[in-house]
């Protein structure tokens, strides 16, 4: 092919683009703008940190908001981390002789009544069930905000010498603790699913070193599987949980 037929070709190309251009032309730029807006987020950290958290969780598929206030959807990504959360941790009580077993989530008002002063730190957040139907409950039951007024009971026939001893249990259960302040996906919510473990020892020794156990596996959760810092330690007098003699606790550092 000679140069001019080279050039000649080369012009025909390039009139038959600008037609297939003219025919089918390329969207104007205002029509673009939003093209993949529903996944941008919006919003610094640093500028509006509550609705940058939101966009993110939401956008994310994380989260999905419900009818009912503090109550939110987990999404199948967000129930994928929780599931290996618990698959990171059990493994690793049951290395440590603890067995997984699951109790209702309804407390007799009796049961709460016995434990005063464990329940009077949770007695603003506990929600009652007083309707059954169309009729009104003769005794109120309230729903769980943790745990040991329904299985300690349970331990009291369970051990009967020191030979039931000891005992540790695992529950991976949910919570309602009605929060009035403000509700926070997975920072704190009405209702949450958590990991509930609680142990019976020989000796106060015994019980304090399985603490500090469970502590490293926590933060062994924490640093490893999450990438989230911690720090251990002994609560003070005022944060000690409700009833303790003394809490031991993994402090995580988020924004």
């Amino acid at each position: 092919m000679t140069a001019e037929e080279k050039k000649a070709q080369k012009e025909k190309t390039k009139t038959e683009k600008a037609e297939r251009d003219a025919k089918n032309p390329a969207p104007k730029k205002e029509e673009t703008k939003g093209e993949g807006h529903e996944l941008s987020i919006l919003f610094k950290k640093g500028d509006n940190f509550s609705k940058w958290y939101t966009e993110v969780i939401v956008k994310s598929d994380m989260i999905d908001y419900y009818d009912i206030s503090g109550c939110y959807i987990l999404r199948p990504r967000a129930f994928y981390v929780w599931e290996r959360i618990q698959n990171f941790m059990d493994d690793r009580l049951k290395v440590l002789g603890v067995q997984n077993a699951y109790f209702p989530m309804f407390v007799s008002k009796a049961a709460l009544e016995k434990e005063k002063e464990h329940v009077e730190g949770f007695s603003p957040e506990v929600a009652w069930v007083t309707r059954a139907g169309s009729s009104e409950m003769e005794i109120p039951i309230a729903i769980r905000p943790t745990s040991e007024t329904i299985m300690y009971p349970l331990f009291s026939k369970w051990i009967n010498s020191h030979r039931d001893l000891p005992l540790k249990i695992n529950q991976w259960s949910n919570v309602v603790r009605w929060e009035f302040k403000h509700p926070t996906p997975f920072i704190r919510t009405r209702e949450f699913l958590w990991q509930e473990g609680h142990t019976a020892h020989v000796s106060e020794e015994d019980a304090s070193a399985f603490v500090r156990k469970i502590l490293d596996i926590y933060a062994a959760t924490y640093e490893e599987l999450l990438a989230v810092p911690c720090c251990k330690g002994r609560k003070s007098k005022d944060e000690t949980f409700p009833g303790a003699y003394f809490s031991e606790t993994t402090e995580i550092y988020v924004p």
